[in-house]
């Protein structure tokens, strides 16, 4: 059976896991959550079971706390260098923009390689919002298919 975690924290990280175990980002709440169980002296195994997951995840989190969260976000944060300024424009005056023309934006711009499936998630992580389209008046609902 192995011993306890090597992993520790600080009162400011612990306060900021704290933190992040409540926020929206349900991903990142429970690798706080899993990272203030290792610091109640919870083990890999019960951590995995209780969030439904395999121990190597569970190591990972750990892996990626101790020596500072990972790696730098460098693709997202160049599309956002990107995206950001052409999102907040007003809807009006923005070309129509499919997730294939903004990925090849950013490479065009940045020489990074984004995928399509990656730019919501980026968008959604990072907060940031659409600028809101003017509302349309309603009219009769369509029927047919024409």
């Amino acid at each position: 059976m192995a011993g306890l975690s090597p992993v520790v924290a600080t009162q400011g990280q612990t306060a900021a896991l704290k933190v992040l175990a409540q926020g929206a980002d349900r991903a990142e709440a429970d690798r706080a959550r899993a990272l203030l169980l290792t610091l109640m002296g919870w083990t890999g195994v019960r951590i995995a079971q209780a969030f439904g997951v395999r121990q190597d995840r569970v190591r990972l989190w750990r892996g990626a706390f101790a020596q500072g969260a990972g790696p730098a976000p460098v693709k997202a944060e160049a599309a956002l260098r990107v995206l950001v300024p052409l999102l907040s424009a007003p809807v009006e005056d923005r070309r129509n923009g499919t997730l294939s023309r903004l990925a090849g934006g950013i490479a065009r711009r940045e020489g990074l390689h984004i995928s399509r499936s990656q730019l919501p998630k980026v968008l959604r992580k990072r907060g940031v919002q659409r600028a809101e389209a003017p509302a349309q008046p309603e009219g009769p609902p369509m029927r047919g298919g024409g």
